[in-house]
């Protein structure tokens, strides 16, 4: 079953989207447990380093921040921790980032999020051309210019890529 052109229904992240008129491609996949971005990026044909991967974290006061990540890299908390101020960072059990976010563990979007949190893109995300980023759901990527997560999000630029 072939979902090439197949139209996928709205989530909250294309409903942001949509209302402040950013484009973006459509890329629905085979979702396969804990596949992750690699996962993804290999169905899909896409370099895993422009598969952005979607984390909800909290600091020591159990705050959640939403961090976006190259797909073939992980967070260096200590490092991600000294840039924001923040004693530790750590990332939340899946049912407390489910609970913050609104969405499904795997798919994780940025956008359209239930809770407002301060969002951290790893600053290397922003040299590239375009993206593909959750779009809130699971199995289902949409293409943007990485722009739109300073522009819709306020997405603070970081440093705290480690390679995998």
């Amino acid at each position: 079953m072939s979902k090439k052109s197949a139209h996928v229904s709205e989530t909250p992240a294309t409903q942001m989207l949509r209302a402040n008129q950013v484009a973006f491609t459509e890329h629905p996949y085979e979702y396969l447990e804990h596949g992750g971005a690699q996962h993804s990026a290999q169905v899909l044909g896409f370099d895993p380093f422009t598969v952005v991967k979607t984390l909800v974290m909290q600091d020591q006061d159990a705050k959640p921040l939403i961090v976006l990540m190259h797909g073939n890299r992980t967070v260096s908390t200590k490092n991600l921790a000294r840039q924001i101020g923040a004693k530790s960072v750590e990332p939340c059990k899946p049912e407390v980032a489910q609970r913050h976010s609104g969405y499904l563990v795997g798919g994780t979007s940025p956008f359209g999020t239930r809770r407002a949190m301060p969002v951290y893109i790893e600053s290397s995300i922003l040299t590239l051309p375009r993206i593909v980023i959750n779009g809130g759901r699971r199995g289902y990527l949409v293409g943007i210019e990485p722009q739109a997560c300073v522009q819709l999000l306020g997405a603070k630029p970081v440093q705290c890529a480690l390679a995998e």
